[in-house]
């Protein structure tokens, strides 16, 4: 069990190790839970794991302030959109709790089949974004920095074929990222913030050629 209070927001400045969070077997069977549900399932155009992702928004969430409610919540963000809809969402209360459901639930863009068209799901979940709570934000920017750094990665590697990995195309893309990160820095914006806010800028000024 997480040493932070069931009620406790992360810390605004994202101190690392500054909580001593420690994570306990609710963790392990969120961690099960995950690789069950997303087993052959891959990053884009690549052999890579999806675990491998759901485990770098969780290492994210933990180095910049969540307490272990939070980093389950991190390791299902995509269990709902990806492995069932709304049915998935109330497995996921009914093992791991409301608030780690509500967080989950908050990552989603979509929890129907088939999903909305691709700009109008991306629209609906940067207004949802406005109101959302503290504790749903920072899992939500982990996830798009993990995103974004792992496009930069394939980026330099690729180079331009890698937007036909993706819905949005370059243009799309780039847009969604642009809107985030606008909507992110609405509010004070703080370290994980900042460094989301540094990846995008890195990622538009690599497309652009700059």
């Amino acid at each position: 069990m997480s040493t932070v209070s069931a009620g406790k927001k992360p810390s605004p400045r994202g101190t690392r190790g500054s909580h001593g969070v420690k994570l306990g077997p609710r963790f392990l069977r969120a961690f099960n839970f995950a690789v069950e549900k997303h087993a052959g399932q891959t990053r884009k155009a690549s052999t890579i794991p999806y675990i491998a992702h759901l485990m770098g928004v969780a290492s994210l969430v933990l180095e910049f302030g969540g307490d272990e409610d939070l980093a389950i919540a991190a390791l299902l963000h995509d269990v709902v959109e990806d492995c069932g809809g709304a049915p998935m969402l109330k497995e996921v209360r009914r093992r791991f709790g409301s608030r780690v459901a509500k967080i989950v639930d908050g990552c989603t863009d979509s929890d129907t089949y088939p999903k909305t068209p691709w700009r109008e799901r991306k629209e609906t979940y940067i207004r949802h974004l406005k109101t959302a709570d503290a504790e749903t934000r920072l899992v939500s920017a982990a996830d798009k920095l993990n995103n974004v750094r792992s496009i930069l990665s394939d980026y330099r590697e690729v180079g331009e074929s890698v937007w036909a990995r993706f819905t949005g195309g370059r243009e799309g893309t780039l847009w969604y990222y642009g809107a985030l990160l606008e909507e992110f820095l609405r509010r004070k914006p703080n370290r994980l913030i900042r460094e989301l806010k540094l990846a995008i800028k890195e990622l538009e000024a690599t497309a652009s050629g700059r």
